[in-house]
């Protein structure tokens, strides 16, 4: 389902863009990204590709804050809604009843203001809409601990539009590029195709399958699950919750 364009969308990125991740220019992949100088410590880093409204994102971070955690969403729309719910979760105010973020000592950030959120109140996540190719062509090689991709879109079409799956040769080939010899390729989904497709393309790309399951919440893993908004959803209406999580090999 589209989401729905919001109202002063970009202002509202805007007045929260210090839990962005610096824009850089687009014509000149060979500028990377420094997660060092984006968190200010060289904590473990966690990428996840797609993450919607940031339910899952919000929850990760603050029960795992040893790790440092990039949220990647390419409509703007989405990603304002998971940035406004993260900076909810650390307490820097909400948006205010006639619009503009207001910040807890009464700032009102409308209309272009900006907040420059002091450093230590920034916390462990940092968001940025983009490509998920295009921002992972700009980190080094094996820069990452974990990549995470829960219930993207299934493109349920042959040829051009499988190309598009955050699960194809593409993306695989990126994501073995930047995680560690030990990271970690973690994965969600409802669909069913989607699944058997990533379950048998990980092995032709260099990945190892380590753990797997066709119905997540019946699983020794449904304890420790992280339940998205998404996921909730499906699961009323009785749909199993497939999961994996698979590991670089050759590196």
């Amino acid at each position: 389902m589209r989401m729905r364009k919001k109202r002063h969308g970009s202002e509202r990125l805007l007045a929260l863009s210090a839990l962005l991740c610096p824009v850089l220019p687009d014509d000149d992949e060979k500028v990377k990204i420094e997660p060092e100088k984006i968190f200010g410590n060289d904590h473990p880093l966690v990428v996840e590709v797609g993450c919607g409204k940031g339910d899952f994102i919000v929850r990760l971070s603050a029960e795992k804050p040893a790790c440092n955690y990039i949220a990647l969403e390419r409509i703007s729309d989405v990603a304002v809604v998971a940035v406004e719910k993260y900076a909810r979760s650390r307490g820097l105010g909400a948006m205010a009843p006639n619009g503009g973020w207001l910040a807890p000592d009464g700032t009102l950030y409308k209309n272009g203001a900006v907040w420059a959120i002091p450093e230590e109140l920034r916390g462990n996540v940092r968001f940025a809409v983009a490509d998920a190719n295009g921002f992972l062509a700009r980190l080094g090689d094996d820069s990452l601990d974990a990549v995470i991709a829960n219930f993207s879109d299934p493109w349920p079409g042959k040829g051009t539009d499988r190309r598009k799956r955050l699960t194809s040769p593409a993306f695989l080939e990126n994501y073995r590029r930047v995680l560690k010899p030990d990271g970690l390729f973690s994965f969600k989904t409802d669909n069913d195709e989607l699944f058997d497709y990533t379950a048998e393309i990980l092995p032709e790309n260099g990945f190892a399958i380590r753990y797997l399951t066709r119905d997540l919440h019946a699983s020794d893993r449904a304890a420790d699950n992280i339940v998205t908004e998404y996921e909730r959803n499906f699961t009323e209406q009785g749909i199993p919750i497939k999961m994996l999580e698979a590991t670089p090999v050759g590196k």
